[in-house]
């Protein structure tokens, strides 16, 4: 099994690392800031995605699978189906 860090020059690793970073703070921000709901929903879900790309980049990589599995994949799931409820019936008052 070849290594991932072996391939990959430590400065490009670290430049990747300050970017996937930057990336989830602006994700983080537009969580908030976004005022449509669904968008800010797909913003939570590729901030999630983010955080697990960095947990996957420092070798965590049950932990990268978790985050990916748990938060990107259930909580995402559940906050778009509950704003579906939830417009379905604003739209029938």
């Amino acid at each position: 099994m070849s290594n991932v860090r072996g391939a990959i020059d430590t400065s490009t690793l670290e430049g990747l690392q300050l970017l996937l970073m930057a990336l989830t703070v602006i994700l983080a921000i537009g969580t908030l800031e976004i005022k449509k709901l669904l968008y800010a929903v797909l913003s939570f879900c590729g901030m999630c995605v983010s955080i697990g790309a960095l947990y996957w980049l420092l070798d965590a990589h049950y932990i990268a699978v978790y985050q990916l599995l748990v938060y990107a994949g259930g909580i995402v799931t559940l906050f778009i189906a509950a704003l579906t409820l939830t417009t379905l019936k604003e739209e029938k008052k």
